[in-house]
C-alpha cells in the first residue's frame, strides 16, 4: 500500500509477520507479569487485569503510533519507499525486575504490615507506577545526553548488566515454567529455537511464533481435555468477562499513586538501571536501523519512549516500553510501517477493552515462555557480539551479581515454607544478599572496574572502584537489609546478626583500599625513573 503523497509503500505482505513477532513478543510480557505476581506472590490476577493491563497497552498504543508516524516523517524526508518503522514494545528485563524485585515485594511488605490484600494489591500498583513514571523522566532527561552516557560507560559495563538480566532472568525463569509442562513447553521451545534462533522457515511461512503458540496451545488443549494434562492453574479465580470494559485503572488519573512515593525511593537502585539499559538499548536500536538503511534521531527515538513510558506509568501501567533490537530483523520480513500500526491497535484494543483476559486465559504458559527465552539467548548474544573481545571477562562477571539475586529468589521461596538453615548456611544466605541487592548497578561497576583494567587503565579502575564505595555506603549496592532499603551512611542503625562484620563501613572500605592502591599503582607506572 502506497502513500500516494510521497510513494511511500508503507504496507506490504511482509509486515504480517512483522506483526505477529512484535504483537505476540508483547502480549508474552503482559501474560508474564500478570502470571508471575500471582503464582509467586499471591498477588489477585483479577485486580492486575482491571488495573496493570490497560495503562500498560496506553504505553505500547503511544509509542508504535509514534514511531508509525517518525516512518512516514523519514520517508518523506530521505524521499525512499522502503523506510521500517522502529519497533517498539514492553521491555522484558524490566518486567522481571518489576515483578520480583517491585511490586511483589512491595506487596508483600504491604500484607505484612497488616494491610488487607486488596488494600496491598492497591498499595503495590501504587509504588509500580510511581517507578514506571521515574523511569520515564529519567529517559527523557536521558534523550538530551545520550551520547556522553554511551561514552562514559563501557559498553561491557552498559551490556554485561543486560546480559546477566538475560541469563538469570528472561531465561533460566521461564525455563522453569516451561518444565512445569514439558510436553507442551520443550515442543514450543524447540520450534522457536528452530524458526527464531536458526531461521529455519516454517513450512507454508507461518511466523515461528505464531506457530509455537498455535502448536503449544493444541498440545495443552487435547491434553487438558482429555485429562492426562493439568489445569493452568493460573486461572482460579478468574473471571474474564468481569474484566470486559475495565474502568478501574481510570483511578489512576487522580494521581494518589503519588502516596506511594516514599515507599518506591527504595526501590529506585533497581528502577533506574533498568531504565538505563532501555536507554542504551535505544541507542544501539537506533545504530542498528541506520545500519540497515533507516537513519533515525537517537534522541527522539529514546524521547519517544520516554514519553511512552510516563504516559504508561500515569495511567497505571507497571512495565516500561523501549525500542526493541530486531529493526533489522523486521526490516528483512518486509516490515515497514503497518506492522507497528497494527501492534498499537491490537495490543490497545486488547488491553483498553479487557478481552486481554480472554487471551490470558486461552493461552497455556508454556507455550508463550519460549519466545522469552529467545529473546534471553537474542540479547545474551548481541551483548556479546557488541563488546569488544577483550572485554569478555568483564561481560562474564557482571553475570555474577544477578546469579546471586536468582538464589535469593529461590532461597526466600524456601524460608517462607519454613526451611530452617544451619548457622554456616545462614552465613552464606547473607553473603548471597549483599552480592544480590542492588545487582544491576553492582554488574554495571563490576564490567566498567574489569574492563578498565583489561585496558590498563587503572586511573580509571580506581574511578569505578572509588562509585562503588559511595553506593555501598548508601545501600545502592550490597545493602545488608533484607528488604534492600537505602540509608545513609551515619544511619544505618541495627545490622542483621549474621552480618558478622559485615556492614556496609566494611565492603566500602574494601573498595575504597582498591580504589587507592589502583591510583598509588597508576602514579607508579607513570612517573619518571
Amino acid at each position: 500500500m502506497k502513500n500516494p503523497a510521497t510513494g511511500y509503500r508503507w504496507a506490504t505482505p511482509g509486515d504480517v509477520n512483522a506483526f505477529f513477532g512484535l504483537s505476540i513478543d508483547n502480549l508474552a510480557d503482559l501474560v508474564l507479569a500478570v502470571s508471575l505476581l500471582a503464582t509467586a506472590f499471591d498477588y489477585p490476577a483479577q485486580f492486575a487485569l482491571s488495573h496493570f493491563v490497560p495503562g500498560t497497552a496506553a504505553g505500547v498504543v503511544v509509542g508504535d503510533l509514534l514511531f508509525t508516524w517518525m516512518a512516514f516523517r523519514l520517508a518523506r524526508r530521505t524521499g525512499r519507499t522502503d523506510i521500517t518503522a522502529m519497533p517498539l514494545g514492553l521491555d522484558t528485563p524490566s518486567t522481571f525486575g518489576m515483578v520480583f524485585f517491585v511490586i511483589g515485594p512491595a506487596f508483600q511488605a504491604a500484607i505484612g504490615s497488616g494491610m488487607e490484600r486488596d488494600a496491598a494489591a492497591r498499595h503495590a500498583w501504587h509504588v509500580g507506577m510511581c517507578a514506571i513514571v521515574a523511569s520515564g523522566v529519567f529517559k527523557l532527561a536521558c534523550a538530551f545526553a545520550a551520547g556522553a552516557i554511551r561514552r562514559l560507560v563501557p559498553r561491557a559495563g552498559l551490556l554485561g548488566s543486560l546480559t546477566a538480566i538475560a541469563l538469570a532472568l528472561i531465561t533460566f525463569m521461564p525455563l522453569l515454567e516451561i518444565f512445569d509442562s514439558p510436553i507442551v513447553g520443550l515442543v514450543s521451545m524447540g520450534i522457536v529455537l528452530a524458526t527464531l534462533t536458526a531461521g529455519i522457515p516454517f513450512p507454508l511461512r507461518v511466523p515461528g511464533a505464531l506457530a509455537a503458540l498455535a502448536i503449544g496451545g493444541l498440545i495443552h488443549t487435547l491434553g487438558t481435555a482429555s485429562g492426562w494434562l493439568p489445569a493452568d492453574a493460573r486461572h482460579a479465580g478468574i473471571d474474564p468477562a468481569a474484566a470486559l470494559w475495565p474502568v478501574e485503572w481510570l483511578s489512576a488519573l487522580r494521581c494518589e499513586w503519588i502516596e506511594a512515593w516514599s515507599d518506591t525511593v527504595r526501590y529506585l537502585p533497581i528502577v533506574i538501571p533498568f531504565a538505563l539499559g532501555t536507554v542504551v538499548g535505544g541507542i544501539d536500536c537506533t545504530e542498528s536501523a541506520a545500519a540497515a538503511g533507516d537513519e533515525y534521531d537517537t534522541g527522539s527515538i529514546i524521547g519517544v519512549e520516554a514519553v511512552a513510558t510516563i504516559i504508561a506509568g500515569a495511567c497505571g501501567g507497571v512495565i516500561q516500553t523501549t525500542p526493541y533490537i530486531g529493526h533489522p530483523a523486521y526490516k528483512a520480513m518486509g516490515g515497514r510501517a503497518a506492522y507497528t500500526l497494527a501492534t498499537a491497535l491490537f495490543i490497545g484494543l486488547t488491553g483498553l477493552t479487557g478481552t486481554f483476559a480472554y487471551l490470558y486465559q486461552a493461552i497455556p504458559l508454556p507455550a508463550l515462555l519460549p519466545i522469552l527465552v529467545f529473546i534471553g539467548l537474542e540479547i545474551t548474544a548481541q551483548s556479546f557480539q557488541a563488546t569488544p573481545q577483550r572485554h569478555y571477562p568483564a561481560v562474564a562477571l557482571a553475570c555474577v551479581p544477578a546469579l546471586a539475586a536468582l538464589v535469593q529468589i529461590q532461597a526466600g521461596k524456601l524460608l517462607a515454607a519454613g526451611a530452617q538453615p544451619d548457622l554456616s548456611l545462614t552465613r552464606e544466605l547473607f553473603s548471597v544478599r549483599l552480592l544480590a541487592s542492588g545487582f544491576i548497578v553492582t554488574s554495571l561497576l563490576w564490567a566498567g572496574l574489569a574492563a578498565a583494567l583489561i585496558d590498563r587503565r587503572l586511573f580509571q579502575a580506581a574511578g569505578w572502584s572509588l562509585a562503588a564505595t559511595a553506593c555501598t555506603l548508601f545501600g545502592i549496592i550490597h545493602s545488608p537489609f533484607a528488604d534492600g532499603r537505602l540509608f545513609l551512611p551515619w544511619n544505618v542503625g541495627m545490622l542483621p546478626t549474621e552480618a558478622s562484620g559485615r556492614g556496609p563501613v566494611e565492603v566500602a572500605a574494601a573498595y575504597a583500599i582498591l580504589a587507592g592502591m589502583f591510583a598509588v599503582w597508576h602514579a607508579c607506572r607513570h612517573s619518571r625513573p
